[in-house]
C-alpha cells in the first residue's frame, strides 16, 4: 500500500492479527468437520472410537487456539512468552500460505497482508530480546536505493559512497559506522543469499520491498530477519529509499552495546 507520493505506509500487525484468528477458525471448523462427518461410521467399528476421536479433535483445536493467543499476546507485549522461535516457524511456514489465501479469498490486497506478517514477524524477533554483537549483524541494501544514474556503483562495497548526499547511502554509510556493522549491498535475491552465505551472520536487517522481504524471510529461517520497507517514489527497483530512523531504532534494540572499561588510578 502506497501513498500518493510514492512512499509505503507503516505496516501495522492488526491486519495480520485479524487474518490469523480468522484462519484458525476455519482451521478448528474444517477438524471439527472432519470429525463429525464420519463419526457414526467410526462407531459401528468401536463404540468408544468416536469419543477417543473427539479428545484428539479437541486437543487439536486448543492447540490452534492456544497458539493463536501466544502469538498475540507476544506480539502486543513485545516479550518472549514462550516458544517465540518455534511460533515463528508455525507462521512463516505455515500460517503466511494458508492466510495469504484466506486473504485472496477475502479479496485483501497482497502487499497489505505482507506488510502485517514483516511487522508482526519483526515484533516477534526483537521479543525474543536477543543481544547481538556488531561485527555479527549485516545489513542488507538493494541496489535500487543508490541513485540509477550514479557512476560510483557501491554494490561491492558501500565505503566507496563519494557521501554527495544524493541519496541514502551516506546516511546508511553513517549507520555502519555508529553501530560498527557490516552493510552489503544486493542486486537480487541470488547474490543476498549467497552474501549471507558467505558472512554467516546472527541476524540480518534487511531493506526491500514486501514481497522480497517476505520471501528472504521465509529462506533465512531460522536465521532471524529484521524487515524495513523501503519507499518507492519512483515504482519499483529504481531510485528507492529508506527511512534511515528505523534502521537505526532497529539497531538500537538488538545490538549489543559494549560497556565502557573503568580505569583504575
Amino acid at each position: 500500500m502506497t501513498d500518493t507520493k510514492g512512499g509505503t505506509t507503516p505496516p501495522r500487525k492488526r491486519l495480520f492479527v485479524s487474518l490469523m484468528g480468522f484462519t484458525c477458525l476455519i482451521v478448528v471448523g474444517l477438524t471439527f468437520l472432519a470429525w463429525w462427518v464420519p463419526n457414526r461410521g467410526l462407531a459401528n467399528i468401536h463404540p468408544q472410537l468416536p469419543h477417543i476421536v473427539g479428545i484428539v479433535v479437541a486437543v487439536l483445536s486448543g492447540v490452534a487456539i492456544l497458539g493463536t493467543g501466544l502469538l498475540v499476546l507476544t506480539t502486543a507485549l513485545g516479550k518472549d512468552i514462550f516458544f517465540t522461535r518455534f511460533m515463528r516457524l508455525v507462521v512463516i511456514k505455515f500460517l503466511l500460505p494458508m492466510i495469504e489465501l484466506v486473504g485472496r479469498g477475502l479479496g485483501l490486497d497482497k502487499d497489505s497482508i505482507r506488510q502485517s506478517f514483516i511487522a508482526m514477524n519483526n515484533s516477534l524477533v526483537i521479543s525474543q530480546r536477543q543481544k547481538v554483537n556488531p561485527d555479527r549483524i549485516l545489513v542488507l541494501l538493494p541496489h535500487c536505493i543508490q541513485l540509477f544514474d550514479c557512476e560510483i556503483k557501491v554494490t561491492g562495497d558501500i565505503k566507496k559512497c563519494v557521501q554527495c548526499g544524493r541519496c541514502d547511502i551516506k546516511g546508511l554509510v553513517g549507520i555502519g559506522k555508529k553501530y560498527h556493522v557490516d552493510i552489503s549491498v544486493a542486486t537480487g535475491g541470488t547474490l543476498a543469499r549467497k552474501v549471507i552465505v558467505e558472512k554467516r551472520p546472527k541476524l540480518v536487517l534487511a531493506v526491500a520491498c514486501e514481497r522480497d522481504l517476505t520471501s528472504g524471510i521465509k529462506d533465512c529461517y531460522p536465521l532471524p530477519v529484521i524487515g524495513i520497507l523501503n519507499d518507492r517514489p519512483f515504482g519499483p527497483c529504481f531510485n528507492t529509499t529508506v527511512d534511515i530512523s528505523k534502521i537505526d531504532e532497529a539497531l538500537s534494540q538488538v545490538i549489543l552495546q559494549e560497556e565502557p572499561t573503568s580505569k583504575t588510578a
